[in-house]
């Protein structure tokens, strides 16, 4: 199995891919590459295609949903105690 520098390869590449690609052109690469790898978490995070290339393509995002979805259940876990 790779070490640890091969493992970051993977999510840098793809952190690459959304951050400059922006269009998927290049995923189907990137796909190939991860399911190659040695990690399980890699190859299976590499096998949503169409969500991944629906994520770069759409003009929508649900992080405005995320973020308030975030401060309810913070708020919920400062009621109950559990907070830190």
């Amino acid at each position: 199995m790779p070490g640890r520098r091969h493992r970051r390869r993977p999510a840098r590449g793809f952190a690459a891919l959304v951050r400059h690609q922006g269009t998927g052109q290049h995923l189907d690469a990137w796909i190939n590459r991860a399911r190659h790898a040695g990690y399980p978490g890699i190859r299976g995070f590499a096998g949503g295609r169409d969500a991944v290339v629906a994520g770069l393509t759409q003009p929508w995002s649900s992080g405005p949903v995320e973020g308030q979805v975030n401060r309810i259940k913070t708020i919920k876990r400062q009621m109950y105690g559990r907070a830190n």
